[in-house]
């Protein structure tokens, strides 16, 4: 079994919030695929990470958890990428991690 997450900006590279439509679609999209969705939207996080000129950069982002069998590389590079596309981002964080039902 798999935990797949996805990191979402809650705003734009200037500022201004997504809307909560986005972040829906996101949702029912990812429910759809994969039989649930785990969203954490109300207390967004915040990630910190150096740029390639040295300066900090922070964001606000929420996580969206799905739980699969097996992970397929090759649709995830595509929504990862589609989502780069929709959120305006140079790169939107998608990882794996094999886990353990109890």
């Amino acid at each position: 079994m798999h935990l797949i997450q996805l990191f979402l900006p809650l705003h734009d590279n200037h500022g201004k919030a997504f809307p909560k439509a986005m972040f829906d679609a996101v949702r029912a999209e990812l429910a759809e695929r994969f039989g649930g969705v785990t969203a954490f939207v109300r207390a967004p996080a915040v990630g910190l990470w150096d740029d390639d000129d040295g300066s900090v950069q922070r964001d606000e982002v929420v996580l969206f958890e799905v739980m699969a069998a097996r992970v397929d590389h090759g649709w995830w590079a595509a929504y990862r990428q589609a989502l780069e596309r929709r959120f305006r981002q140079e790169e939107v964080l998608v990882r794996a991690s094999a886990v353990e039902r109890l």
